[in-house]
């Protein structure tokens, strides 16, 4: 795939479907931002593995939800760079339980950390794409913000108001030569993944038109695509990556 830009920031990076869409993108010849919280030497780790195979990336510290902090992690990216080409709004928290049993903090706290970071870098992103009239972001959503899921309220309502958002921002980035879009990922085979029963992980395989869970990689590649030229034409769209559980 090619790529115009030549930079990318990727929130939640350190670890999980963040650390390889990081791999993946660096792959591809991007310079890699890896935005982490906590835990510098996980992200420092995933910095020298990418060097060592012949990308290029940098760590960069900030708490996506706080506003300063990512306007302030932007601003760097841009003083070392010129500009930033690509942004990827991975940063994101479950906080599970039945809506009878969910507290007014639980479902703001999920709504913070998944909705409102990703509508600040999106406002951010753009004010600064907006000047070489050129970038994209992909916000990483997920299927229960398509169709819902028992047990996340708070996470479905974060992830349905990404997609909405992002096609909002495509309609008002577009004049600019700016597009936005969303991977919403099914069940992805992840650390969280592999303490499940054989049991559990066969009926929800079962439930998937293509009888397995999906990688990291197959959601990487797909942010891939939606950042890369090939993608020219696409704006405000969903890209779903669930293995035909939900059409």
């Amino acid at each position: 795939m090619k790529f115009s830009g030549k930079n990318v920031l990727v929130t939640g990076a350190s670890r999980g479907i963040g650390a390889e869409i990081c791999r993946v993108l660096a792959g591809y010849g991007l310079k890699v931002w890896i935005n982490y919280r906590s835990k510098p030497e996980i992200a420092d780790a995933l910095m020298k593995e990418i060097i060592a195979n012949g990308g290029e990336a940098a760590v960069v510290k900030f708490d996506a939800t706080n506003e300063a902090e990512f306007i302030e992690a932007i601003n760097l990216i841009v003083q070392s760079d010129g500009e930033l080409s690509y942004l990827v709004n991975n940063a994101g928290i479950t906080n599970d339980k039945l809506a009878l049993r969910m507290k007014l903090e639980d479902f703001t706290n999920v709504i913070d950390a998944n909705l409102t970071s990703a509508f600040i870098g999106s406002r951010e992103a753009l004010k600064v794409m907006s000047k070489k009239r050129f970038g994209a972001v992909v916000n990483v959503a997920s299927i229960v913000g398509e169709m819902g899921n028992a047990g996340q309220v708070n996470y479905s309502a974060s992830k349905g108001g990404m997609i909405a958002m992002s096609k909002s921002f495509a309609k008002e980035a577009a004049s600019r030569n700016v597009r936005f879009n969303c991977v919403t990922p099914g069940f992805i085979a992840t650390d969280m993944t592999e303490v499940l029963s054989e049991e559990v992980k066969k009926s929800y395989t079962d439930a998937v038109a293509l009888k397995r869970f999906g990688t990291p990689n197959d959601v990487a590649q797909g942010v891939a695509f939606l950042l890369s030229d090939a993608s020219s034409y696409i704006t405000g769209d969903v890209l779903k990556i669930n293995g035909g559980l939900y059409m």
